[in-house]
Protein backbone atom coordinates (compact mmCIF):
# COMPACT_ATOMS: atom_id res chain seq x y z
CA UNK A 1 0.00 0.00 0.00
CA UNK A 2 1.53 3.33 -0.66
CA UNK A 3 2.33 5.94 1.94
CA UNK A 4 0.22 8.78 2.73
CA UNK A 5 2.05 12.35 2.37
CA UNK A 6 1.25 13.76 5.55
CA UNK A 7 3.04 17.43 6.17
CA UNK A 8 3.12 18.90 9.49
CA UNK A 9 3.13 22.45 10.08
CA UNK A 10 2.21 25.67 11.99
CA UNK A 11 0.10 28.54 11.19
CA UNK A 12 1.65 32.04 10.35
CA UNK A 13 -0.36 34.43 11.94
CA UNK A 14 0.98 36.76 9.67
CA UNK A 15 2.16 35.44 6.84
CA UNK A 16 -1.08 33.29 5.92
CA UNK A 17 -3.21 36.25 6.18
CA UNK A 18 -5.24 37.56 3.25
CA UNK A 19 -9.08 38.30 2.87
CA UNK A 20 -11.05 38.66 -0.32
CA UNK A 21 -10.00 37.85 -3.83
CA UNK A 22 -6.39 39.69 -3.18
CA UNK A 23 -5.48 36.82 -1.25
CA UNK A 24 -5.26 34.61 -4.44
CA UNK A 25 -2.58 37.18 -5.78
CA UNK A 26 0.15 36.61 -3.32
CA UNK A 27 2.06 33.81 -1.96
CA UNK A 28 0.72 32.35 2.14
CA UNK A 29 2.92 29.83 2.75
CA UNK A 30 0.97 27.39 4.61
CA UNK A 31 -1.68 27.07 1.85
CA UNK A 32 1.55 26.45 -0.96
CA UNK A 33 3.01 23.81 1.45
CA UNK A 34 -0.51 21.98 0.09
CA UNK A 35 -0.22 23.18 -3.78
CA UNK A 36 3.56 22.27 -4.77
CA UNK A 37 3.82 20.70 -8.16
CA UNK A 38 5.20 16.53 -7.74
CA UNK A 39 4.53 16.65 -4.18
CA UNK A 40 0.57 16.22 -3.75
CA UNK A 41 -0.55 16.29 -0.03
CA UNK A 42 -3.20 13.82 1.38
CA UNK A 43 -3.38 15.35 4.99
CA UNK A 44 -1.88 18.86 6.42
CA UNK A 45 -1.78 18.58 10.05
CA UNK A 46 -1.81 22.38 10.80
CA UNK A 47 -0.57 23.74 14.24
CA UNK A 48 -2.26 26.92 15.13
CA UNK A 49 -2.07 29.13 18.55
CA UNK A 50 -5.29 29.47 20.55
CA UNK A 51 -7.22 32.17 19.45
CA UNK A 52 -6.50 31.62 15.51
CA UNK A 53 -9.27 28.81 14.80
CA UNK A 54 -10.73 31.40 11.91
CA UNK A 55 -7.87 32.20 10.33
CA UNK A 56 -7.14 28.15 10.49
CA UNK A 57 -10.76 27.85 9.59
CA UNK A 58 -9.98 30.33 6.69
CA UNK A 59 -6.87 28.73 5.27
CA UNK A 60 -8.65 25.16 5.72
CA UNK A 61 -11.25 26.13 3.04
CA UNK A 62 -8.66 28.07 0.77
CA UNK A 63 -6.65 24.80 0.40
CA UNK A 64 -9.97 22.66 -0.32
CA UNK A 65 -10.77 25.00 -3.21
CA UNK A 66 -7.39 24.66 -4.96
CA UNK A 67 -6.41 21.24 -3.60
CA UNK A 68 -9.93 19.23 -2.95
CA UNK A 69 -8.04 15.98 -2.14
CA UNK A 70 -5.88 17.64 0.70
CA UNK A 71 -7.80 16.56 4.32
CA UNK A 72 -6.72 19.65 6.68
CA UNK A 73 -7.04 18.75 10.22
CA UNK A 74 -6.83 21.59 12.83
CA UNK A 75 -4.95 21.49 16.19
CA UNK A 76 -5.61 24.71 18.30
CA UNK A 77 -2.10 24.74 21.25
CA UNK A 78 -3.01 25.38 24.52
CA UNK A 79 -1.29 28.97 25.80
CA UNK A 80 2.43 28.90 26.66
CA UNK A 81 5.26 30.96 26.33
CA UNK A 82 6.13 31.05 22.74
CA UNK A 83 9.93 32.28 23.86
CA UNK A 84 10.56 29.24 26.46
CA UNK A 85 12.18 26.27 24.25
CA UNK A 86 12.18 23.29 26.74
CA UNK A 87 8.51 23.94 27.19
CA UNK A 88 7.75 24.76 23.40
CA UNK A 89 9.69 21.67 22.78
CA UNK A 90 7.89 19.43 25.26
CA UNK A 91 4.66 20.92 24.10
CA UNK A 92 4.91 19.99 20.48
CA UNK A 93 6.67 16.69 21.19
CA UNK A 94 2.95 15.91 23.24
CA UNK A 95 0.79 17.33 19.80
CA UNK A 96 2.73 15.00 17.82
CA UNK A 97 2.58 11.92 19.62
CA UNK A 98 -1.28 12.05 19.75
CA UNK A 99 -1.19 12.35 15.60
CA UNK A 100 0.02 8.95 15.86
CA UNK A 101 2.25 9.66 12.69
CA UNK A 102 4.01 6.15 11.36
CA UNK A 103 6.81 6.19 9.41
CA UNK A 104 5.76 2.70 7.74
CA UNK A 105 2.50 4.48 6.34
CA UNK A 106 3.66 8.59 6.33
CA UNK A 107 5.78 10.46 4.16
CA UNK A 108 6.16 12.99 6.52
CA UNK A 109 6.73 16.49 5.49
CA UNK A 110 7.50 19.11 8.52
CA UNK A 111 7.05 22.70 6.76
CA UNK A 112 9.60 25.14 8.92
CA UNK A 113 8.42 28.21 6.78
CA UNK A 114 6.35 29.49 9.85
CA UNK A 115 5.89 29.50 13.27
CA UNK A 116 8.51 31.39 15.80
CA UNK A 117 12.05 30.89 15.63
CA UNK A 118 11.62 28.61 18.52
CA UNK A 119 9.32 26.49 17.01
CA UNK A 120 11.29 26.32 14.05
CA UNK A 121 14.02 25.24 16.00
CA UNK A 122 12.28 22.46 17.90
CA UNK A 123 10.73 21.38 14.41
CA UNK A 124 14.48 20.92 13.25
CA UNK A 125 15.79 19.51 16.00
CA UNK A 126 12.95 16.91 16.03
CA UNK A 127 13.87 16.02 12.55
CA UNK A 128 17.14 15.84 13.36
CA UNK A 129 17.03 13.18 15.91
CA UNK A 130 14.59 11.28 13.66
CA UNK A 131 11.46 11.67 16.62
CA UNK A 132 10.09 12.97 13.77
CA UNK A 133 11.05 10.30 11.00
CA UNK A 134 10.71 12.63 7.89
CA UNK A 135 12.03 15.93 6.14
CA UNK A 136 11.93 18.93 6.36
CA UNK A 137 9.84 21.42 3.20
CA UNK A 138 10.88 24.50 3.23
CA UNK A 139 8.57 27.08 0.77
CA UNK A 140 9.44 30.80 0.04
CA UNK A 141 7.62 33.01 -2.76
CA UNK A 142 8.27 33.11 -6.06
CA UNK A 143 8.02 31.07 -9.22
CA UNK A 144 5.24 31.18 -12.06
CA UNK A 145 2.52 31.43 -9.58
CA UNK A 146 2.65 34.04 -6.82
CA UNK A 147 0.37 32.09 -4.71
CA UNK A 148 2.24 27.98 -5.27
CA UNK A 149 5.80 29.71 -5.12
CA UNK A 150 8.30 27.43 -5.18
CA UNK A 151 9.80 24.88 -2.23
CA UNK A 152 12.69 22.29 -1.17
CA UNK A 153 12.72 19.83 0.55
CA UNK A 154 15.28 18.84 3.13
CA UNK A 155 16.52 15.09 4.21
CA UNK A 156 18.52 15.78 7.56
CA UNK A 157 19.83 12.18 7.42
CA UNK A 158 23.52 12.58 6.84
CA UNK A 159 23.55 8.47 6.10
CA UNK A 160 22.27 9.91 2.52
CA UNK A 161 24.97 12.52 1.90
CA UNK A 162 27.64 10.60 1.10
CA UNK A 163 30.00 13.58 -0.03
CA UNK A 164 29.56 14.94 3.30
CA UNK A 165 30.19 12.16 5.17
CA UNK A 166 32.92 12.04 3.00
CA UNK A 167 34.11 15.11 3.99
CA UNK A 168 33.43 14.87 7.66
CA UNK A 169 35.78 11.38 7.89
CA UNK A 170 38.81 12.99 6.22
CA UNK A 171 38.75 16.15 8.78
CA UNK A 172 38.66 13.11 11.15
CA UNK A 173 41.48 11.68 9.49
CA UNK A 174 43.58 15.17 9.22
CA UNK A 175 42.94 15.77 12.82
CA UNK A 176 44.33 12.06 13.91
CA UNK A 177 47.02 12.51 11.05
CA UNK A 178 47.88 15.84 12.99
CA UNK A 179 48.24 14.53 16.44
CA UNK A 180 50.51 11.55 15.14
CA UNK A 181 52.82 14.25 13.59
CA UNK A 182 51.35 12.50 10.07
CA UNK A 183 53.38 9.35 11.44
CA UNK A 184 51.44 6.41 9.96
CA UNK A 185 51.51 4.74 13.07
CA UNK A 186 50.11 0.78 12.88
CA UNK A 187 49.73 0.19 16.57
CA UNK A 188 46.00 -0.71 17.44
CA UNK A 189 46.28 0.38 21.07
CA UNK A 190 48.21 3.83 20.17
CA UNK A 191 45.84 4.74 17.27
CA UNK A 192 42.62 4.10 19.54
CA UNK A 193 44.15 6.34 22.12
CA UNK A 194 44.95 8.99 19.40
CA UNK A 195 41.29 8.62 17.66
CA UNK A 196 39.91 9.50 21.46
CA UNK A 197 41.82 12.32 22.09
CA UNK A 198 41.20 14.03 18.69
CA UNK A 199 37.65 14.30 20.04
CA UNK A 200 38.25 15.51 23.50
CA UNK A 201 40.32 17.89 21.99
CA UNK A 202 38.00 19.46 19.68
CA UNK A 203 35.01 19.10 22.09
CA UNK A 204 36.43 19.68 25.54
CA UNK A 205 38.55 22.51 27.40
CA UNK A 206 38.58 20.28 30.39
CA UNK A 207 42.30 19.46 31.64
CA UNK A 208 43.89 16.46 30.05
CA UNK A 209 46.20 14.78 32.24
CA UNK A 210 49.14 12.71 29.83
CA UNK A 211 51.19 10.10 31.61
CA UNK A 212 54.53 8.46 30.10
CA UNK A 213 57.75 8.26 30.82
CA UNK A 214 60.09 10.49 29.92
CA UNK A 215 60.70 10.76 25.92
CA UNK A 216 57.69 9.01 24.60
CA UNK A 217 56.25 12.13 23.49
CA UNK A 218 53.77 14.22 25.90
CA UNK A 219 55.13 17.51 25.25
CA UNK A 220 54.97 17.44 21.33
CA UNK A 221 51.58 15.59 21.49
CA UNK A 222 50.42 18.56 23.67
CA UNK A 223 51.43 20.75 20.88
CA UNK A 224 49.79 19.10 18.70
CA UNK A 225 46.71 19.04 20.60
CA UNK A 226 46.92 22.71 20.65
CA UNK A 227 47.51 23.08 16.90
CA UNK A 228 44.29 20.90 16.42
CA UNK A 229 42.16 23.19 18.84
CA UNK A 230 43.46 26.36 17.01
CA UNK A 231 42.73 24.83 13.15
CA UNK A 232 39.03 24.08 14.44
CA UNK A 233 38.93 27.39 16.33
CA UNK A 234 38.38 26.01 19.41
CA UNK A 235 42.08 28.43 21.24
CA UNK A 236 42.37 31.89 20.29
CA UNK A 237 45.29 32.82 22.92
CA UNK A 238 48.56 31.32 23.22
CA UNK A 239 50.07 28.12 24.26
CA UNK A 240 52.47 28.73 27.28
CA UNK A 241 54.43 25.56 28.67
CA UNK A 242 57.06 25.29 31.96
CA UNK A 243 58.93 22.40 32.88
CA UNK A 244 57.93 22.61 36.83
CA UNK A 245 61.22 20.23 36.99
CA UNK A 246 63.15 22.99 36.81
CA UNK A 247 61.78 25.37 39.12
CA UNK A 248 61.41 25.51 42.95
CA UNK A 249 60.50 28.21 45.68
CA UNK A 250 59.85 31.66 44.67
CA UNK A 251 60.92 31.38 40.80
CA UNK A 252 57.96 28.85 40.37
CA UNK A 253 55.59 30.81 42.29
CA UNK A 254 56.57 34.39 40.12
CA UNK A 255 56.96 32.14 37.20
CA UNK A 256 53.67 30.64 37.28
CA UNK A 257 51.28 33.66 38.86
CA UNK A 258 53.81 36.61 38.14
CA UNK A 259 54.53 38.85 40.92
CA UNK A 260 55.02 42.76 41.42
CA UNK A 261 58.02 44.86 41.94
CA UNK A 262 59.41 43.57 45.30
CA UNK A 263 57.85 41.25 46.38
CA UNK A 264 61.33 39.03 46.91
CA UNK A 265 64.59 39.66 47.08
CA UNK A 266 65.58 40.38 43.16
CA UNK A 267 62.46 41.15 41.95
CA UNK A 268 62.94 44.45 40.36
CA UNK A 269 60.78 45.35 38.23
CA UNK A 270 56.86 43.07 37.85
CA UNK A 271 55.99 40.22 36.14
CA UNK A 272 52.53 38.91 34.55
CA UNK A 273 53.25 35.33 34.72
CA UNK A 274 52.40 32.06 32.70
CA UNK A 275 48.82 32.24 33.92
CA UNK A 276 48.24 35.32 32.36
CA UNK A 277 50.39 34.84 29.27
CA UNK A 278 47.77 31.87 28.52
CA UNK A 279 44.68 33.83 29.21
CA UNK A 280 42.22 32.15 26.22
CA UNK A 281 45.08 29.72 25.81
CA UNK A 282 46.62 26.85 26.92
CA UNK A 283 48.93 25.94 29.16
CA UNK A 284 51.19 22.94 29.28
CA UNK A 285 52.78 21.92 32.69
CA UNK A 286 55.44 19.02 32.30
CA UNK A 287 56.46 17.39 34.87
CA UNK A 288 53.57 18.66 37.19
CA UNK A 289 54.34 16.18 40.21
CA UNK A 290 57.29 18.21 40.41
CA UNK A 291 55.35 21.49 41.80
CA UNK A 292 55.50 22.64 45.02
CA UNK A 293 52.38 22.19 47.16
CA UNK A 294 51.88 25.71 47.65
CA UNK A 295 51.59 26.71 44.18
CA UNK A 296 49.50 23.29 43.64
CA UNK A 297 46.84 24.73 46.13
CA UNK A 298 47.49 27.84 44.08
CA UNK A 299 46.77 26.41 40.70
CA UNK A 300 43.73 24.21 41.96
CA UNK A 301 41.65 27.66 42.97
CA UNK A 302 42.96 29.22 39.31
CA UNK A 303 41.39 25.99 37.43
CA UNK A 304 37.92 26.25 39.38
CA UNK A 305 37.96 29.89 39.73
CA UNK A 306 39.84 31.58 36.91
CA UNK A 307 41.46 33.80 39.77
CA UNK A 308 44.75 33.84 41.62
CA UNK A 309 46.96 36.18 43.35
CA UNK A 310 50.37 37.39 42.07
CA UNK A 311 53.18 37.22 44.33
CA UNK A 312 53.35 40.35 46.85
CA UNK A 313 49.44 41.29 45.53
CA UNK A 314 46.68 42.08 47.10
CA UNK A 315 44.24 42.79 43.88
CA UNK A 316 43.60 39.62 41.98
CA UNK A 317 44.72 38.26 38.40
CA UNK A 318 41.76 36.48 35.74
CA UNK A 319 43.25 34.10 33.95
CA UNK A 320 40.37 31.73 31.69
CA UNK A 321 42.78 28.80 30.22
CA UNK A 322 42.68 25.21 29.47
CA UNK A 323 45.46 23.37 31.66
CA UNK A 324 47.56 19.83 29.87
CA UNK A 325 49.35 18.55 32.45
CA UNK A 326 52.20 15.82 31.41
CA UNK A 327 54.53 13.61 34.45
CA UNK A 328 55.94 10.21 34.26
CA UNK A 329 55.43 9.70 37.85
CA UNK A 330 52.83 8.01 39.83
CA UNK A 331 50.73 10.48 41.19
CA UNK A 332 48.41 8.78 43.01
CA UNK A 333 51.31 7.55 45.06
CA UNK A 334 52.39 10.92 45.67
CA UNK A 335 49.16 11.73 47.09
CA UNK A 336 49.73 8.99 49.19
CA UNK A 337 53.21 10.39 50.37
CA UNK A 338 51.49 13.58 50.43
CA UNK A 339 53.81 15.26 47.93
CA UNK A 340 51.05 16.11 45.91
CA UNK A 341 47.41 17.01 46.81
CA UNK A 342 44.72 15.01 46.11
CA UNK A 343 42.12 17.25 45.04
CA UNK A 344 44.02 18.72 42.99
CA UNK A 345 44.57 15.25 40.95
CA UNK A 346 41.49 14.99 41.08
CA UNK A 347 40.34 18.10 39.12
CA UNK A 348 42.88 17.65 36.40
CA UNK A 349 42.45 13.74 35.73
CA UNK A 350 38.82 14.51 34.10
CA UNK A 351 41.11 13.20 30.69
CA UNK A 352 44.03 10.77 31.57
CA UNK A 353 45.70 9.36 28.72
CA UNK A 354 48.93 7.06 29.10
CA UNK A 355 51.45 7.42 26.13
CA UNK A 356 53.26 4.27 25.98
CA UNK A 357 56.96 3.72 25.50
CA UNK A 358 58.77 3.21 22.27
CA UNK A 359 58.99 -0.62 23.58
CA UNK A 360 55.30 -1.49 24.02
CA UNK A 361 54.94 -0.42 20.37
CA UNK A 362 56.95 -2.15 17.96
CA UNK A 363 54.69 -2.17 15.16
CA UNK A 364 55.65 1.60 15.50
CA UNK A 365 59.41 1.52 15.19
CA UNK A 366 59.83 1.53 11.04
CA UNK A 367 57.23 4.48 10.13
CA UNK A 368 59.08 6.10 13.41
CA UNK A 369 62.34 5.57 12.17
CA UNK A 370 61.62 6.85 8.23
CA UNK A 371 59.77 10.19 10.29
CA UNK A 372 62.92 10.70 12.06
CA UNK A 373 65.57 9.91 9.03
CA UNK A 374 63.44 12.91 7.48
CA UNK A 375 63.38 14.70 9.83
CA UNK A 376 67.14 14.73 10.53
CA UNK A 377 68.05 15.02 7.14
CA UNK A 378 66.30 18.06 6.83
CA UNK A 379 68.40 19.88 9.29
CA UNK A 380 71.50 18.04 8.50
CA UNK A 381 70.58 19.67 4.71
CA UNK A 382 70.98 16.14 3.15
CA UNK A 383 68.30 13.13 2.10
CA UNK A 384 69.04 10.05 4.66
CA UNK A 385 68.27 6.76 3.63
CA UNK A 386 68.69 3.03 4.09
CA UNK A 387 69.69 0.23 2.48
CA UNK A 388 67.57 -2.76 2.62
CA UNK A 389 69.90 -4.92 4.65
CA UNK A 390 70.83 -2.28 6.88
CA UNK A 391 67.17 -1.56 7.61
CA UNK A 392 66.17 -4.90 8.39
CA UNK A 393 69.53 -5.38 10.89
CA UNK A 394 68.36 -2.21 12.45
CA UNK A 395 64.76 -3.42 12.98
CA UNK A 396 65.69 -6.63 14.12
CA UNK A 397 68.08 -4.93 16.94
CA UNK A 398 65.36 -2.14 17.75
CA UNK A 399 62.28 -5.09 18.14
CA UNK A 400 64.47 -7.42 20.44
CA UNK A 401 64.29 -8.18 23.79
CA UNK A 402 67.52 -6.05 24.31
CA UNK A 403 66.40 -3.47 22.97
CA UNK A 404 65.47 -1.68 26.43
CA UNK A 405 65.06 2.18 24.77
CA UNK A 406 65.09 3.75 28.05
CA UNK A 407 64.91 7.45 26.41
CA UNK A 408 62.33 5.93 24.29
CA UNK A 409 61.68 8.29 20.81
CA UNK A 410 64.61 10.63 21.97
CA UNK A 411 66.80 7.75 21.69
CA UNK A 412 65.35 7.00 18.55
CA UNK A 413 65.79 10.86 16.78
CA UNK A 414 69.31 10.29 17.85
CA UNK A 415 70.18 7.29 16.74
CA UNK A 416 69.12 8.87 13.32
CA UNK A 417 70.88 11.75 13.46
CA UNK A 418 74.29 9.86 14.75
CA UNK A 419 73.90 7.23 11.69
CA UNK A 420 72.75 9.86 8.87
CA UNK A 421 75.57 12.02 10.14
CA UNK A 422 78.10 9.57 9.51
CA UNK A 423 76.85 8.28 6.79
CA UNK A 424 78.32 8.80 3.17
CA UNK A 425 76.26 10.89 1.11
CA UNK A 426 73.14 10.16 3.45
CA UNK A 427 72.94 6.62 2.76
CA UNK A 428 73.36 4.69 5.83
CA UNK A 429 74.60 0.99 5.47
CA UNK A 430 75.07 -2.45 7.61
CA UNK A 431 78.62 -0.49 9.50
CA UNK A 432 76.69 2.62 9.97
CA UNK A 433 74.01 0.57 12.15
CA UNK A 434 76.55 -1.77 14.14
CA UNK A 435 78.13 0.96 15.23
CA UNK A 436 74.96 2.58 16.29
CA UNK A 437 74.42 -0.82 18.21
CA UNK A 438 77.18 -0.66 20.03
CA UNK A 439 76.16 3.27 20.92
CA UNK A 440 72.81 2.44 21.90
CA UNK A 441 74.04 -0.57 24.24
CA UNK A 442 76.15 1.38 26.04
CA UNK A 443 73.56 4.03 26.83
CA UNK A 444 71.53 2.03 27.98
CA UNK A 445 73.85 0.31 30.20
CA UNK A 446 73.78 -3.03 31.43
CA UNK A 447 70.47 -4.70 32.04
CA UNK A 448 68.73 -4.55 35.01
CA UNK A 449 69.38 -7.60 37.67
CA UNK A 450 66.00 -10.28 37.27
CA UNK A 451 64.05 -9.58 39.94
CA UNK A 452 64.30 -11.41 43.49
CA UNK A 453 61.63 -13.76 43.73
CA UNK A 454 59.11 -12.24 45.84
CA UNK A 455 56.33 -13.65 47.96
CA UNK A 456 53.26 -15.59 45.94
CA UNK A 457 49.88 -13.97 45.96
CA UNK A 458 49.21 -17.03 47.82
CA UNK A 459 51.52 -16.29 50.51
CA UNK A 460 50.27 -12.37 50.76
CA UNK A 461 46.96 -13.34 50.71
CA UNK A 462 47.41 -15.12 54.14
CA UNK A 463 49.51 -12.69 55.17
CA UNK A 464 47.38 -9.46 54.60
CA UNK A 465 43.94 -11.05 55.76
CA UNK A 466 43.08 -12.91 58.83
CA UNK A 467 42.54 -16.76 59.26
CA UNK A 468 38.70 -15.79 59.95
CA UNK A 469 38.42 -12.93 56.76
CA UNK A 470 40.35 -15.94 54.24
CA UNK A 471 37.82 -18.21 55.47
CA UNK A 472 34.90 -16.06 55.03
CA UNK A 473 36.16 -15.61 51.12
CA UNK A 474 34.32 -17.50 48.09
CA UNK A 475 36.45 -19.76 45.94
CA UNK A 476 36.52 -17.61 42.88
CA UNK A 477 37.17 -14.01 45.21
CA UNK A 478 39.91 -15.80 46.77
CA UNK A 479 41.90 -17.43 43.73
CA UNK A 480 41.45 -13.67 41.88
CA UNK A 481 42.90 -12.01 45.19
CA UNK A 482 45.52 -14.05 44.83
CA UNK A 483 46.68 -13.68 41.53
CA UNK A 484 45.74 -9.92 41.95
CA UNK A 485 48.10 -9.90 44.86
CA UNK A 486 50.85 -11.62 42.70
CA UNK A 487 50.81 -9.01 40.26
CA UNK A 488 50.75 -6.32 42.70
CA UNK A 489 54.33 -7.64 44.33
CA UNK A 490 56.17 -7.57 41.25
CA UNK A 491 54.86 -3.84 39.99
CA UNK A 492 56.78 -1.01 40.62
CA UNK A 493 53.98 1.40 41.64
CA UNK A 494 50.47 1.03 42.26
CA UNK A 495 49.99 2.49 38.35
CA UNK A 496 52.22 -0.17 36.75
CA UNK A 497 50.28 -3.31 38.71
CA UNK A 498 46.80 -1.59 37.60
CA UNK A 499 48.13 -1.20 33.71
CA UNK A 500 49.14 -5.06 34.29
CA UNK A 501 45.61 -5.56 35.15
CA UNK A 502 43.40 -3.43 32.81
CA UNK A 503 45.51 -4.38 29.67
CA UNK A 504 42.38 -4.94 27.65
CA UNK A 505 39.37 -3.39 29.55
CA UNK A 506 41.16 0.20 29.77
CA UNK A 507 41.21 0.96 25.82
CA UNK A 508 37.59 0.78 26.03
CA UNK A 509 36.94 3.52 28.62
CA UNK A 510 36.90 7.25 27.54
CA UNK A 511 39.27 7.83 30.94
CA UNK A 512 41.58 5.76 32.49
CA UNK A 513 43.12 5.73 36.19
CA UNK A 514 44.51 2.02 36.58
CA UNK A 515 45.57 3.12 39.97
CA UNK A 516 42.24 4.16 41.35
CA UNK A 517 40.37 0.89 39.72
CA UNK A 518 42.91 -1.07 41.56
CA UNK A 519 42.33 0.74 44.65
CA UNK A 520 39.00 0.50 44.77
CA UNK A 521 39.03 -3.43 44.06
CA UNK A 522 41.89 -3.77 47.09
CA UNK A 523 39.48 -1.91 49.35
CA UNK A 524 36.51 -4.43 49.21
CA UNK A 525 39.19 -6.79 51.08
CA UNK A 526 40.31 -4.16 53.97
CA UNK A 527 43.99 -4.25 51.83
CA UNK A 528 45.65 -0.67 50.72
CA UNK A 529 48.82 -0.66 48.65
CA UNK A 530 51.00 -0.08 51.77
CA UNK A 531 49.82 -2.81 53.17
CA UNK A 532 51.17 -4.70 50.06
CA UNK A 533 54.41 -3.22 50.08
CA UNK A 534 55.09 -3.99 53.39
CA UNK A 535 53.74 -7.40 52.84
CA UNK A 536 56.90 -7.54 50.02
Amino acid sequence: MPKQRVVVGMLGTTLDRGFGAKRWHRWRPTVAAALQPGLPVDRLELLHPAGQEGLARRIADDIAARAPATVVRCHALPPHDPWELEATYDLLAGVFAELGLDEDRDDLLVHISTGTHIVQICLFLMVETRQLPGRLLQTAPGGEDPVVGQSTVIDLNLRRYDRIHRRFEAQRVEATGLLKDGIDTRNPAFNHLIDEIERVAVRSTAPILILGPTGAGKSALAKRIAALKRARGRLSGAMVELNCATLRGDAAMSALFGHVKGAFTGALSARPGLLRAADGGLLFLDEIGELGLDEQAMLLRALEEGRFFPMGSDREAESQFQLIAGTNVDLSAAVAAGRFRGDLLARIHTWTFRLPGLAERPEDIEPNLDHELRRQGAGLGRRLSMNREARARFLAFARAPEARWTGNFRDLAAAALRMGTLAESGRIDVPDVVAEEDRLRAAWGPPPAAPKPGPTGEALLEALLSPEAALALDPFDAVQLAYVLGVCAQAESQSAAGRALFAKSRLLKTSTNDADRLRKYLQRFGIDWAQVQAAR
